[in-house]
């Protein structure tokens, strides 16, 4: 008897755990769905903008607003200098690059100070925003809107801090120094403030691979798509999280984070809040999230946008090994912030992205990778012992796997009809064959290292780990053209 009432159990409990992850990935898909109809939409709106006007008539207005560009660098040496070649390259009328140098070990000050002809200054700025010791701050006069600072070292947050109280344009934009922007970046990014100048506070853009393409002098000569694997899958990756979920998260005005690879703000909104958080490693999403939270509890009118059209380039890791790094740091930065912010969670105080933002990575980047692996590993062993039986198994993986490929289909060809316009077949048949083989091997690695990643959170670790860079100059597999 004891014997068939634990069996009883057992098979109940199995039952309902596969109707637990059943449900979950069928509401996950129902979500993403959702997300791909709004982004449609607001894709749709923004071509119709881009036909209307295009931004060359910025570049003539009296009222365009100047913009610094804040480059944090720590041991950034095979990127920086072709980085800030790229930026001096930019088609703006006003602006500026606020280098910082945040107490690298390797060659990144000399590597500066040597390409640029810097020389030392004396500039002193009130510190309005918290910052380790600047150590000394170097200008030329062949590059008046280059200014370098070298400071002890203090953290990412430390670093665009000190770049923050230097800056003196109203807008100003964070760029990694390991990414390159595109030359209209900085107008198609700066044309929503010119429409909405009094309420818009932050801008997100575009963030592309640009691992297999080729760099010259800081500028993208020609489009590749990379051969490894690894890389094709970030490249679905990164179509799917910039094309559909962020732009359906601006249309619902529920944006959360915007990448610190590339971010255009309001110099003054930033300040309001004290500048960038020190202690986490999420310090963009951090920066969102605390504006979202100072607007609403002042009441003050404001927006927080994702537009397509500005594209930042920067570089993805190329073995497993880095992007294990990357996506456990990823996931401790998002737990940090959820943590901080945990009373905005399904609080109507804090309007929508209290009640969607950021209940949705709650839901799906915090407690979903447990169910869906879950669902991975203990489901077919319940079909093994005849738990479950094999339609109910054959529906999941229908769910997790066939309906994941055409949604990630699906943003491929909004991508390229919207905004890429890839003319190679070669080059969407890659993608296409990274659009499904991701789900065998890839999404589950993903799944694994979230959860490594909230155990890490949880076990208290902290800083960024070792990043290793190929370099936009370095030799890399043979680009394909577009």
């Amino acid at each position: 008897m004891n014997h068939e009432l634990i069996e009883s159990l057992v098979s109940g409990a199995a039952v309902g755990l596969g109707w637990l992850v059943l449900g979950f990935a069928v509401l996950h898909n129902l979500v993403f769905t959702l997300h791909t109809v709004l982004a449609a939409i607001e894709l749709s709106a923004a071509s119709q903008r881009r036909r209307r006007t295009q931004e060359d008539w910025l570049l003539g207005a009296q009222s365009i607003p100047g913009i610094s560009l804040l480059v944090p660098a720590h041991n950034e040496e095979r990127t920086v200098v072709e980085n800030i070649k790229s930026l001096l390259t930019l088609r703006y009328p006003r602006f500026e690059i606020i280098v910082v140098n945040d107490g690298s070990t390797d060659g990144t000050l000399a590597a500066i100070i040597a390409a640029f002809h810097l020389e030392p200054i004396e500039l002193h700025r009130p510190s309005l925003a918290p910052c380790a010791r600047i150590r000394g701050i170097y200008r030329h006069h062949d590059f008046p809107n280059l200014l370098f600072i070298d400071k002890e070292n203090g953290g990412k947050s430390d670093a665009l801090n000190a770049a923050l109280n230097y800056a003196h344009h109203p807008l100003v934009c964070g760029v990694d120094a390991d990414s390159l922007l595109d030359h209209q970046a900085l107008l198609k990014a700066v044309r929503p403030f010119a429409e909405q100048p009094t309420t818009l506070i932050a801008v997100g853009g575009t963030i592309r691979i640009v691992n297999g393409s080729e760099v010259r002098n800081g500028q993208i000569v020609r489009e590749g798509t990379p051969t490894r694997p690894v890389l094709l899958f970030q490249m679905v990756e990164y179509m799917r999280a910039f094309l559909i979920t962020r732009l359906s998260l601006s249309r619902m005005g529920s944006v959360a984070i915007i990448s610190g690879a590339f971010g255009l703000f309001q110099r003054r909104a930033v300040l309001e809040v004290g500048g960038y958080t020190h202690g986490t490693v999420g310090e963009d999403m951090e920066l969102i999230v605390k504006l979202h939270r100072h607007f609403l509890e002042s009441g003050r009118p404001y927006s927080i946008q994702f537009v397509p059209d500005p594209v930042c380039w920067t570089e993805a890791p190329e073995t497993l090994a880095g992007l294990r790094r990357q996506r456990t740091r990823w996931q401790r930065g998002l737990c940090e912030v959820l943590w901080i912010h945990r009373d905005m969670v399904l609080n109507p105080r804090y309007g929508r992205i209290g009640l969607i933002g950021l209940p949705l990575y709650v839901l799906f980047d915090v407690i979903g990778p447990f169910l869906d692996l879950a669902g991975l590993l203990l489901l077919p062993l319940c079909w093994y012992y005849e738990l479950i039986g094999y339609p109910f198994l054959l529906a999941y993986f229908a769910v997790i796997a066939l309906y994941g490929v055409f949604l990630s289909m699906t943003a491929l060809i909004m991508g390229e009809l919207a905004l890429f316009h890839t003319t190679r077949k070669r080059d969407m048949i890659a993608f296409a064959f990274a659009a499904v083989a991701e789900n065998f091997g890839y999404r589950q690695l993903n799944l694994w290292w979230r959860i490594v990643g909230l155990w890490q959170f949880l076990g208290g670790k902290q800083g960024w780990g070792e990043s290793t860079r190929v370099g936009f100059g370095q030799p890399r597999a043979k680009p394909k053209a577009r």
